[in-house]
């Protein structure tokens, strides 16, 4: 006994030696390095719900119907899907998106005229995985108190479900007061009685509000892309993503990306002042959380379906994005009203350069994933047009 624990403290002895040639800038770089490494998983599997929505075949069934029926809108001509769309990754392909009083699908979406609506200020956020929205780098998460929007407005999808209902430029339009919609909406809902019947099967108490935001949450955490090729790659598969593409892997940690893009989501969810150039469609700047020009770091998953970027889609492919962060590690701010002494500590600690751009985008692209639910209802309850006036 007495021989095996000096053998081990010798080795220990061994090891500490060992490090202490290391410099102790060296030995903090060694420990930050091993850090950002632990900081990433593969997506979990299988999705939690709040003990007060457990999901249902039959809540999932109907939020599904409710999330593709323009019913939901002040005008109905919008549907949750107009901007959420299954052929755009439950994404939008526009800078900032066109609500009530729009037509058309996607990039070909225009504003009827005469029109005053004006255009939604941010850019739409993807569906896909937003079941795991606040997942900590520990794989922990709270589904009751997942953080929404790219202001952190609201928690849970339940909560996010009624937001853009309540919105004038989103869903709402002219015809309804916030709190008007909300009960026409219910009064609606119980004139269809497929929709009472699909309620009467998924809720003790048929139509209510709360209930149409359950099931739609309900339907939203169905959305869920978790098998990308990095996915397979952290499970165990070393052939998952190429060689180039785990340079790649180590270039993000390395030049400070994974400071703020960490987890199994690619996010820390804290708001963070870039001083992103405004976009010249809105007629007022768009201050952001408490009018700090800080916004939500967004996830890096299914980029592919997610352009363009930022907040308010002021870029329009990945490398514009990078350069923008490597002017940032100028100190330099594209945004006037955003002094340089504003920007977040961490974005300034970037060592990003033009050299590295193309192989993080090769590695960024192991992060999309294409399987997930594309069907579309070939009808709603309301007789509407699928996914509102798309056409």
């Amino acid at each position: 006994m007495l021989g095996r624990n000096y053998h081990w403290s010798w080795i220990m002895s061994l090891l500490i030696l060992g490090s202490c040639k290391d410099s102790p800038d060296e030995k903090i770089a060694k420990r930050n390095s091993m850090e950002i490494t632990e900081n990433f998983s593969a997506l979990p599997q299988n999705v939690l719900s709040p003990k007060n929505n457990p999901s249902t075949p039959e809540k999932e069934k109907l939020g599904k119907l409710l999330f593709y029926d323009p019913i939901l809108s002040g005008n109905r001509d919008v549907a949750c899907a107009t901007c959420h769309h299954p052929n755009n990754g439950y994404a939008e392909f526009l800078d900032i998106s066109i609500g009530v009083n729009g037509k058309g699908f996607a990039s070909q979406r225009t504003f009827k005229s005469p029109n005053d609506i004006p255009f939604v200020k941010r850019n739409a956020h993807t569906v896909l995985n937003t079941a795991f929205n606040g997942i900590s780098i520990q794989n922990a998460y709270n589904a009751k108190k997942a953080p929404m929007f790219w202001d952190l407005r609201a928690e849970s999808l339940e909560k996010q479900a009624l937001e853009p209902l309540k919105a004038f430029e989103e869903m709402r339009g002219h015809d309804f007061s916030e709190t008007e919609i909300l009960d026409e909406i219910v009064d609606r809902l119980k004139a269809i009685a497929e929709y009472e019947s699909l309620f009467a099967e998924a809720f003790a108490d048929g139509v209510t509000i709360e209930n149409v935001s359950k099931a739609i949450a309900a339907f939203e955490r169905t959305l869920v892309a978790n098998n990308s090729r990095f996915d397979q790659y952290m499970r165990g598969d070393d052939d998952a993503i190429s060689m180039a593409e785990k340079e790649g892997f180590k270039l993000f940690k390395s030049v400070g990306c994974a400071q703020c893009h960490n987890g199994p989501m690619f996010s820390d969810y804290k708001p963070h002042v870039l001083g992103v150039p405004e976009n010249k469609k809105l007629s007022v700047p768009d201050g952001g959380i408490q009018d700090t020009f800080a916004f939500r770091t967004p996830s890096l998953r299914n980029l592919r379906f997610t352009a363009p970027y930022m907040h308010n889609g002021t870029f329009t492919d990945l490398k514009q994005v990078l350069e923008f962060y490597e002017d940032i590690t100028f100190k330099k701010s594209r945004n006037p009203l955003v002094p340089k002494e504003k920007l977040d500590p961490l974005a300034l600690d970037l060592k990003l350069s033009v050299k590295e751009m193309s192989q993080i985008i090769s590695f960024l692209n192991t992060l999309n994933d294409s399987d997930f639910d594309k069907e579309i209802p070939e009808s709603v309850p309301s007789g509407l047009s699928v996914a509102g006036n798309i056409q």
